[in-house]
């Protein structure tokens, strides 16, 4: 089966997902954008077709374009003349600054489906322990598509080390994303201005994992609480998970799952939280890792983990 992951570059430990090419540290933008396959350009042509009646009539349509890579000339999508593509580049060069002078680090990066999508992750700096050692970092995502499939989207993820799972940094009214349109030109400034890079909503998410960490919850509300987040029924007559997702989900929350023996995860929402986070990122069932790593960022893994974690934070409220 062919990769989805078309090329990718990372730093220090292999990424969860497995794949990739190791760079050493701090390493140029320009040396990124060749070493994570990102050396081309999207181009774009008229879209012409053929009314096949008598012989060979071409036609164009005028409100429509073909978006092409410049190096091997593959058609990647057909969009309308008012969308704005984001250059493979641009995604790297958005970091510029943050790496120069913010204590940001480039952690990863890479085209995915044949550059269809374009991602770089970054490390702020950022990082916190949670009770029993457990420790969680913080960093910056940037994705962008040119398939019309995801917005440019800048988005603050945090990583707990123990076992690499990745959650989105959504606290209250505050997503910890911004994103853009392609009807609209991307500013990485105004961007970055929009998204507070500061972390200013580090704080609080920290301050909500660590009362997850400290709120014990019964046999019957972590039942209730995969059952909720999966949407299944809780119980089949034998009186067992109902569900392979149930049963590795539940497992993982009892000790199966990296790090759930841990003081902070061990019977607690906390723990509840990273086994659903650990069931996307590693367990759930996907065709490879391409596709699980695409699921769990930009799909509907990435939907399944923030709805773990909005119930998560119900059990605490």
């Amino acid at each position: 089966m062919a990769h989805l992951v078309e090329t990718m570059a990372f730093i220090r430990e292999e990424p969860w997902h497995g794949l990739g090419n190791r760079l050493s540290a701090n390493q140029s933008i320009e040396r990124w954008i060749t070493e994570a396959g990102m050396d081309w350009s999207i181009n774009d042509s008229p879209v012409l077709f053929n009314v096949a009646n008598d012989g060979l009539h071409i036609r164009t349509h005028a409100d429509s374009k073909v978006l092409y890579r410049s190096d091997t000339l593959a058609p990647l999508s057909v969009v309308s003349n008012r969308y704005k593509v984001v250059q493979p580049e641009e995604v790297l060069h958005f970091y510029n600054d943050l790496v120069s002078a913010g204590g940001f680090e480039l952690e990863t990066a890479g085209v995915l489906k044949g550059g269809k999508k374009l991602w770089a992750l970054a490390r702020t700096g950022q990082e916190t322990l949670i009770k029993g050692g457990d420790r969680v970092k913080a960093y910056l995502l940037l994705a962008t598509s040119c398939d019309g499939t995801l917005c440019t989207t800048a988005q603050f993820t945090s990583v707990r080390v123990v076992c690499n799972n990745t959650l989105q940094m959504a606290v209250a009214d505050n997503s910890g994303a911004v994103k853009v349109p392609h009807s609209t030109k991307f500013d990485p400034k105004a961007v970055k201005e929009a998204l507070g890079i500061g972390l200013s909503a580090w704080d609080s998410f920290i301050a909500n994992i660590k009362d997850l960490a400290n709120c014990p919850v019964t046999g019957l509300e972590a039942t209730q609480f995969f059952s909720d987040v999966l949407n299944e029924q809780v119980l089949d007559l034998e009186g067992g998970p109902t569900s392979k997702a149930m049963q590795q989900a539940t497992a993982l929350y009892s000790g199966a799952g990296m790090g759930s023996l841990l003081a902070g995860s061990r019977g607690t929402a906390w723990g509840l939280l990273n086994a659903v986070t650990e069931y996307v990122d590693h367990q759930r069932r996907a065709r490879s890792q391409d596709y699980r790593l695409d699921s769990a960022w930009f799909g509907q893994g990435s939907q399944l983990k923030q709805k773990a974690l909005d119930t998560a934070l119900r059990l605490v409220a």
